[in-house]
Formats: C-alpha cells, structure tokens, sequence
C-alpha cells in the first residue's frame, strides 16, 4: 500500500548492502533481543490486541457520543499525538462531526488553559485522562483543573461516570485514582511506549469517539504488519536505509512534507517518533515538517538555496477523498481561465511535480516520495505502522535504542527543583 520511490534522490542507493544487517534487525525486533526489546509490544500489537477490550471502547465510544457535547483529551506527547494525527487526517480540519475534542494537557500555557476552562463551563463533556504514570505534569495539573470544573458542574457521582482513564495495567498514581472513584480504566500497556501507542486505547478511543471506524485501522495496521514483518528488504526498510545513507552522506536534517493541511499533525506525530527514538548518543537525523505549498512561500528559498543540510521526505496521497472543480469567470481578471474544468487535486499534483524537480534538479536537494492510494482508516493504519518500523529500523542501524529517551526527563529534573518540588 506504501510505494517508496527513490528515483528523485539524484544517486543509487545499493539496497543489497544492507540486506545481511537488516536481516539480523529484524529477527531481533521479532524475537525482541534488540536493545529496549521491552518496548517491543506494539510490533505484534495489530495481531495480538486485546479484543474484550476493543468491545469495550466502541462501547464506551458510543455512550460519549449520545451522551456529551465534547470529550476533553488529557494527554502529552504520545499521549494524544497518534489520536489527534489520525483524526485529522481522516476527518479532516472542519469535519462537522457531533462531537467536539478538545486537546489539552500538552501545555502549562496560562491563556490556553483558561481559555479551555471557560469554554467548558457552557459545555456537556467527558475526559479521557491518559497517563502511564498519572504523574507526567502538564497532564496531571490540566486533569486536576478540569475534573474539578466536572463535579462542581455535575457532582462527583456523574462526573466519575464520565471520565475515562488510559493508564497502566497494574501501578501509577492514575491507576489509583481510577480504582478509587471508579473510573471506566483502559490499558496502556506496559511493553508499548508512547510514541508507539496509537493502536492502542490510547489512540482508539479519542479516534472512535470523532466516528472512525477503528476496526478498518487495526485491519490496516495488521496489514503492514504482515507486509513489514519480513528478513527482506521491504518497503518500510527501504525507507529506513534511505535516511541512513543519506545521513551519512552529511544531510542531518529530513523534512517531513505533505501538500494537504489536515496532515500537520500527522507531522508532529512522526516528528516525536523519529526524533524521540533517533536522537541520542549526540547522533540522528532532526525531524522537521512543513506543509506546501504554504510553507514554500516562508521556507522554500531556503530549501532551494540554503545551506546544505535537509533531505526531503513527501508524502502523496494518489486518490483525494474530496476535490474541487475550478471554474470559468468570464472577466478573467486573474488570468486563471486556463486552469477551467481542472481539479484543485489536479494542480497541487502539478505544484507538488514542479516543486520536487526545482528542489532535487536546482537545487540539489535530494527527495524520497512515499505514495498511498488514499487516506481513510484503514490506509492510515498501515502507514502510521509502516512509520514505526521504518523508525525501528532506522534508530538499530544507527546502534542506538529505539524505545527510550533519557534526554527528556533533564528538563523535568531542573524544572522540579525550580518549582521547589520535594526531593528535587
């Protein structure tokens, strides 16, 4: 379903010179021997889901949308990135669906949070609190806010009644908090991390919840599974020697482009993937994004006459799920008479074509194009799979552990002394 096309890199890439090592990182990744081989669970996950659960979340999908205006997302990083990426993606920016998500928990921003305060005094609502721990704390400090706005509006009995926690299994503080007021719980489960949890409820019930038909995007996940799980050089691993080659030719810097808005967040989400897993032992690629052709009129000169740094990665959905036929004016005073009877799909393809060959024929910028047919749940679930092996792949020939991130708990450890939180 994902077509890696490399003829616009402006030099080969000799595939077969991997392939003794990317066969050895595969079977480690199914035989989780690898490093941090206890965050493999999401490889086998599309397969090995738990269904009673899945029952579980459509259900409790269902009894949000009949019975409330909004759903409140409390989460940060992999917590709502995967959710939120999906849903705009196949939902689109001004979907006019019955229920409204709100993301929050992803800021101390004084003005954003209030702003969502004073919003939902006015609102029926519900909140999925999604928490391995319940102590990460730009979503414990939103959840603390917004349950408190719950029960002074509804009291506590109907306030617990519509809040849904995503947390872990067996401990946390979240898990606690869950048991003692009685909280519908779904499982973030301990061998997944964040940035890989987007098949789970994590990911599934905000999804639902927007009206998604998660059943097709575990079908295509499970798809990709089966397609990327292989000793050979797939398309996924393919992709993954790419951005190792041309890091190592001296480009450290991908940039992650789609020509459609409603994939900006699918941008953030693949840029905390890959970023998060790469980046350590002071080596990586930086994940960046931008959106065309918006983007070309703020970053483009750069791109095309900048330092030398980047390497383009586009992202082209073949079939587009809605379009717009241009039609005749009969002043014609913006000369656009010629483009009359076309599509808009139709002249981004044209824009996306002439800026791909002024990047990599100008201006030496190499370009790998990722094609897919079109962007529902199903093709999303294959992709956003395809993603994270590639993102396996990718960090194990780069000898660095895809599943950790010792960098980010630095800036808590200075911030909670700061705040003067006790022990640090």
């Amino acid at each position: 379903m994902i077509k890696v096309d490399a003829s616009k890199l402006g030099r080969e890439i000799d595939y077969s010179h991997y392939a003794k090592e990317v066969a050895q990182i595969n079977e480690s990744i199914e035989k989780r021997t690898g490093a941090g081989n206890d965050f493999l669970g999401w490889a086998n996950y599309p397969l090995t889901y738990d269904k009673e659960e899945f029952g579980r979340i459509l259900k409790a999908a269902k009894e949000i949308r009949d019975n409330y205006e909004v759903l409140v997302v409390c989460g940060i990083g992999g917590s709502y990135l995967g959710a939120r990426a999906a849903i705009e993606a196949i939902n689109g920016l001004h979907h006019q669906d019955k229920v409204e998500i709100i993301w929050f928990g992803q800021t101390f921003a004084a003005s954003y949070v209030s702003q969502v305060l004073k919003y939902l005094e006015g609102k029926n609502f519900a909140i999925n609190v999604i928490s391995k721990s319940g102590t990460t704390t730009e979503t414990a400090l939103a959840f603390r806010l917004v349950r408190d706005l719950l029960i002074k509006k509804v009291g506590p009995e109907k306030a617990a009644k519509a809040i849904y926690a995503t947390t872990d299994k067996e401990k946390g503080a979240l898990l606690g908090l869950a048991k003692k007021y009685g909280y519908e719980r779904f499982v973030l489960p301990s061998d997944v991390g964040g940035r890989y949890s987007v098949y789970t409820a994590v990911g599934l019930l905000p999804m639902a919840v927007a009206g998604i038909d998660i059943q097709a995007f575990m079908d295509g996940a499970e798809e990709a599974r089966k397609a990327y799980s292989t000793d050979e050089i797939n398309e996924a691993y393919k992709y993954a020697i790419i951005r190792h080659q041309l890091y190592k030719e001296g480009l450290p810097v991908e940039m992650f482009v789609s020509y459609e808005p409603r994939f900006v967040q699918l941008g953030e989400w693949w840029k905390q993937l890959f970023g998060e897993s790469e980046g350590k032992d002071h080596t990586g690629l930086l994940p960046d994004s931008a959106t065309f052709t918006t983007d070309l009129h703020s970053l483009g000169q750069f791109i095309q006459e900048g330092s030398p740094v980047l390497f383009e990665t586009i992202l082209q959905v073949t079939s587009p799920e809605e379009d717009v036929v241009i039609p005749h004016d009969e002043d014609n005073l913006d000369g656009l008479n010629y483009l009359e009877g076309k599509t808009l799909d139709y002249v981004s393809k044209k824009a996306c074509d002439g800026t791909v060959d002024a990047h990599v024929e100008v201006g030496k910028v190499p370009n790998v194009l990722l094609h897919i047919d079109s962007m529902g749940a199903k093709e999303l679930g294959h992709l956003m799979y395809f993603f994270m092996r590639a993102c396996a792949m990718s960090c194990y020939l780069n000898g660095v552990n895809p599943f950790n991130q010792p960098g980010v708990e630095v800036y808590k450890k200075n911030m909670f002394h700061l705040l003067g939180k006790p022990g640090y």
